[in-house]
């Protein structure tokens, strides 16, 4: 089995937070640095003072469970800056099972080149190309409490998602949710490699050092350099 972590599975939002990524986002590079300085701002943080993304933890929070993952240390693992990175990982180990730890599916987007690999669709690619066999989509925890979250309402992000994709790939999809901080993850044992993936665009500044702490743990080796914004 692979193992995908989103760093936006940990780095999140509270509930009715509107300006948070979670009600939708591009991934630009002004999303990645431009959008949190301004979320900064408007809560009165101080670009220039010690502490620039403070003003940020109390509407988004940096979730427990994060803390479990340096149980696959020992595990081949690499960090990345984008999901979209994960299509050279995947070919490093065709055809096995994947779980996803992420806030959302990653099986298909509704805009822009379907043939394209994105954050939003890599999964969907994945399945397609043979390169993943099967995928599981574990939600975290948090997002119970977050009605705008995917992983909130699991029947209805299926609703959404299952009609673009082949009826002939559903059996080999799954959603599901985490019960508490840590649940759900496979025995380090029966991973073959784990891919960590910082996304910006999703992610609060203010985490990139516990991911970065992170990522030297497990000894993970870069795909692509993340965007170190603190």
């Amino acid at each position: 089995m692979l193992l995908s972590v989103d760093w936006d599975a940990f780095s999140g939002t509270r509930a009715l937070v509107f300006d948070a990524p979670v009600w939708g986002t591009r991934d630009r590079d002004e999303d990645r640095l431009a959008a949190w300085t301004a979320r900064a701002a408007r809560r009165g943080g101080d670009p220039h003072g010690a502490a620039p993304w403070a003003a940020l933890e109390d509407d988004f929070p940096l979730y427990p469970g994060w803390e479990t993952l340096r149980a696959y240390a020992g595990v081949p693992a690499w960090v990345t800056l984008s999901h979209a990175d994960a299509w050279e990982w995947l070919q490093q180990f065709p055809g096995q099972d994947v779980l996803n730890l992420d806030s959302h599916h990653d099986l298909a987007s509704v805009s822009g080149d379907p043939a394209r690999v994105r954050p939003g669709n890599w999964a969907g690619l994945g399945l397609r190309s043979g390169l993943i066999r099967r995928v599981t989509t574990l939600y975290p925890h948090w997002h119970a409490e977050l009605p705008v979250a995917e992983g909130f309402d699991l029947p209805r992000t299926w609703a959404e998602v299952s009609p673009l994709l082949p009826a002939e790939r559903h059996d080999r999809i799954t959603l599901t949710r985490q019960a508490a901080p840590g649940a759900g993850l496979p025995d380090p044992a029966g991973v073959t490699a784990l891919l960590l993936v910082q996304s910006p665009a999703w992610t609060s500044p203010a985490h990139d050092p516990a991911l970065r702490d992170l990522a030297a743990a497990l000894r993970a080796r870069v795909l692509q350099p993340p965007l170190w914004r603190s």
